[in-house]
């Protein structure tokens, strides 16, 4: 029912019957005659919205409107009452750019997006942004734009929801059972990270995802054809998919008999082909690359009303259109509400499934999660940490039940297999890991999926170096605050053999200038435990793990000085920085060190004891938690008036000054590297006890005159 005020603009609530006479029979609009005013509702809307902006992206909206609209008036399962329903089905628009079209239907089918925002869209503080941006408007499943990543996050959520079907579906209690869903464009099938994430849906099986491909054949610089001449139905049927089409996109039955179709392929993820033209309904631009990211222009907004004979001022919505898109509500009101009567028998048949179950959705981990961690490394043997890393793993597995993962085909060397648990493959979806295959960017975009969906911990792995193979999607997962967890081995020239294509420098500084992301290089087996506890109890954001080939030793623990900072290095990789070691309260010279690195710096700590110096060991496996420590702690680890300080990290230099200052010393990398066995390749470059001792020695007499 249309508000008994109105609200927004002038004209906001038209009148029932204003609407052309080619639309009506008798006093009551036919079924097509609604269809099609819903459908121009949500393509002026748009425009109106792109037009008050100026700025914004029409042509795609107005072009893709009629299949939405079939989408979300016939099949989408949903409540904009509650847009964090579990078994809703997922809306992904994978062709951000076309946002307005979104903001329309959340607007029209009841979720609080009030007209207001609408026409606040693109300005400061709106939840209508350029894009939509997970977390900050109701009913965005997911931060779309770059292209591809929409389409792979749905791969991910697809996943999701089969891997969680499996676990707690029951004979006769489906708890998940929904679709996965997503509008992708020609641009989006032309990213890479679109072909990785969908070959990997053909190989599993993903029969609850469904693409509709607007096939508008327009780019930013011209026709498609200038560089995208394949045949896309046939490239999906060779993934493994379904394919229906290529149909017109204004055929309202055949979009829908194709959307049945693809709901009725269990075994097979499907793509429907429709054909449409870029700004439907616009005289002088339709089908043109400059109605793709512009404006149409007051008269051309005004020729495309007359074109498709829309009498109506901006802003407004027809109340037939209001009342016919509003039923959403009250049907996604009963289908939660059916759904919650389901859980509640299942709750009364199978009580540990369901206390489970709750726990996996509220990302809760259970008491005493960690204890398997105890005692790992008791035995103090050299380990190297992706090893560590993966005893980690192995031992919380069954505390942390929805830890699931993979890697990019590289699992036998980042040592991230969960033994005691099975394998996802082809229609098997009873096990915990992935197998990704050689496609990192896909990776770590149906990562993004996995965690957006809700109900498991997504872990993804492969080689520091090949980070930035995923980096669009890691930097997505960040923007999106979503909790996926990054095994990064091989981390510095200490790999060894394998070489500079392999040998990753610049990596760990560039990761660190991410906003968002944590990043930890643990020093020895206990900070990588540390570090393990500390990914899994964040929840706010990826983290990044970046772990050693090499085999490193057990630090021991021991100080004369009794500093009420000198910590253990299972409590100070907790803090991000902390002083492992020192042989005095009042040091001469600080010596800050990361990763492999932490041992060297270690000896030459010791070695500049035996000269009468005093020196302070700080180890510091993440920038992050240790700028979110009191200024007290930082200032008690790092004293201000101590100035001689020196870095040790097997990779750039850029950023340590933060920490060394102006007047002290960082050993780094500023080459490539080199094949040689890990222990030459770190010498040769000057990672040695006497180079550290060297440089921490002329720091502590220069500060000393």
């Amino acid at each position: 029912m249309a508000p008994a005020a109105p609200l927004g603009a002038m004209n906001y609530w038209a009148q029932p019957g204003i609407c052309p006479e080619s639309l009506v029979q008798g006093n009551a609009l036919t079924d097509s005659a609604l269809d099609q005013l819903c459908i121009n509702t949500l393509r002026f809307l748009a425009v109106d919205t792109v037009q008050k902006a100026r700025s914004g992206h029409p042509g795609a909206p107005m072009g893709a409107a009629p299949m939405a609209y079939v989408l979300w008036d016939r099949f989408l399962k949903h409540n904009p009452a509650d847009p964090k329903w579990p078994d809703r089905d997922r809306f992904v628009l994978s062709a951000g750019h076309a946002s307005a079209m979104l903001y329309s239907l959340l607007h029209l089918t009841g979720y609080d997006l009030p007209m207001e925002e609408l026409q606040q869209f693109r300005q400061w503080g709106s939840k209508t942004p350029g894009h939509p941006e997970y977390g900050l408007t109701p009913g965005v499943e997911v931060t779309t734009g770059p292209l591809g990543q929409g389409l792979a996050n749905s791969v991910g959520m697809a996943l999701a929801e089969r891997w969680l079907a499996t676990k707690f579906n029951r004979p006769g209690h489906e708890i998940f059972n929904h679709y996965t869903y997503s509008i992708v464009s020609d641009g989006d099938l032309q990213e890479g990270v679109a072909a990785e994430a969908a070959s990997l849906a053909g190989t599993l099986g993903l029969g609850k995802l469904i693409l509709i491909y607007d096939d508008n054949q327009i780019s930013i610089e011209g026709d498609t054809d200038i560089a995208f001449l394949e045949d896309v139905p046939r490239r999906f049927e060779a993934y493994g998919w379904q394919v229906a089409g290529s149909m017109d996109g204004n055929d309202l039955e055949a979009v829908t008999a194709a959307i049945a179709e693809a709901k009725a392929e269990t075994n097979k993820p499907s793509l429907i082909v429709c054909h449409t033209v870029i700004g439907y309904g616009s005289p002088n631009k339709a089908g043109t690359a400059g109605i793709h990211g512009a404006p149409l222009g007051d008269d051309e907004v005004e020729l495309t009303r007359q074109q498709l004979e829309w009498p109506y001022q901006s802003f407004t919505v027809p109340v037939e259109a209001w009342e016919h898109l509003g039923r959403a509500k009250e049907r996604g009101r009963q289908l939660q509400e059916e759904w919650q009567s389901a859980l509640e028998h299942y709750r009364s048949s199978y009580a540990d499934e369901a206390s489970q179950l709750d726990a996996v959705l509220s990302g809760a981990l259970s008491p005493g999660w960690s204890d398997g961690m105890a005692g790992l490394f008791d035995d103090g043997k050299a380990v190297s940490t992706r090893e560590a890393s993966g005893r980690v793993m192995n031992a919380i597995a069954a505390a942390v039940p929805n830890l699931i993962g993979g890697s990019a085909d590289l699992a036998p060397s980042t040592l991230t297999i969960l033994n005691s648990e099975g394998h996802i493959g082809p229609g098997n979806f009873d096990g915990r890991n992935l197998h990704f295959g050689v496609r990192e960017h896909a990776m770590g975009a149906v990562c993004n999926g996995i965690a957006v969906h809700g109900g498991a911990i997504p872990f993804a792995s492969t080689f520091l170096i090949f980070s930035d193979y995923l980096r669009p999607a890691l930097r997505l997962g960040a923007l999106m605050k979503q909790q996926v967890i990054y095994v990064f081995t091989h981390d510095s020239v200490g790999l060894g053999e394998d070489g500079p294509t392999h040998q990753p420098i610049e990596h760990l500084m560039s990761l660190r200038e991410m906003p968002g992301l944590v990043v930890i290089r643990p020093a020895d087996a206990t900070e990588t435990a540390a570090a393990w506890r500390a990914a899994l109890e964040r929840r706010d954001g990826p983290t990044a793990l970046a772990l050693s080939r090499q085999n490193l030793p057990v630090l021991d623990h021991s100080t004369g000085s009794g500093s009420a900072v000198c910590l253990a290095p299972a409590e100070g990789a907790a803090k991000g920085g902390y002083v492992l070691w020192e042989n005095g309260s009042d040091p001469q010279v600080i010596i800050i060190a990361t990763g492999s690195e932490v041992h060297i710096a270690l000896e030459a700590a010791q070695a500049l004891m035996d000269e009468g110096i005093n020196a302070r060991l700080v180890s510091m496996p993440s920038w992050e938690i240790f700028e979110a420590q009191p200024k007290e702690y930082r200032e008690a680890v790092l004293p201000p008036g101590n100035r001689a300080r020196v870095s040790v990290e097997a990779g750039a230099t850029n950023g340590w000054a933060r920490y060394v200052g102006l007047d002290g010393a960082s050993i780094g990398m500023s080459t490539f590297g080199a094949s040689a066995p890990g222990g030459v390749a770190l010498e040769r470059f000057g990672f040695t006890a006497a180079r550290v001792a060297e440089e921490a020695r002329s720091l502590a007499k220069g500060q000393q005159s």
